[in-house]
């Protein structure tokens, strides 16, 4: 018999790298996991504010029932959005929306601040 590894087994550092290597996909999809509730939500809310433009009765509502109508949603959504965040401008039957809102991630160790921008109308 020999003290040798047998045929693709992996030992010592190369052993290592690898536990080490799956460590840190799982570290990233961790991360992902958390992130990716805030990114969905903006998705919905930008769908919310396509559908929003492309309602004809829209543009003739004032800009301030928009602009509450937009925050409810994100409420609902669980987004920080604020009436300051929402830009409610249009001119005839042109209804333009823009939203800058930013939501903050608590990680173990660390916070990182997501900026998001939807918009819609033209």
């Amino acid at each position: 018999m020999s003290d040798a590894p047998a045929e693709g087994a992996v030992s010592g550092p190369g052993r290592w790298r690898i536990v080490a290597g799956i460590a840190v996909l799982v570290l990233l999809a961790g991360i992902g996991v958390l992130l990716l509730p805030s990114y969905i939500a903006n998705w919905k809310l930008q769908h919310y504010l396509v559908d929003l433009t492309d309602d004809s009765s829209a543009a003739s509502q004032p800009a301030e029932a928009i602009r509450e109508e937009i925050v409810n949603k994100g409420a609902s959504l669980g987004l920080p959005v604020h009436e300051d965040d929402v830009k409610v401008t249009g001119q005839g039957d042109s209804l333009r929306i823009e939203v800058l809102y930013v939501v903050h991630v608590n990680l173990a160790l660390y916070t990182v601040d997501l900026h998001f921008r939807p918009g819609a109308g033209g």
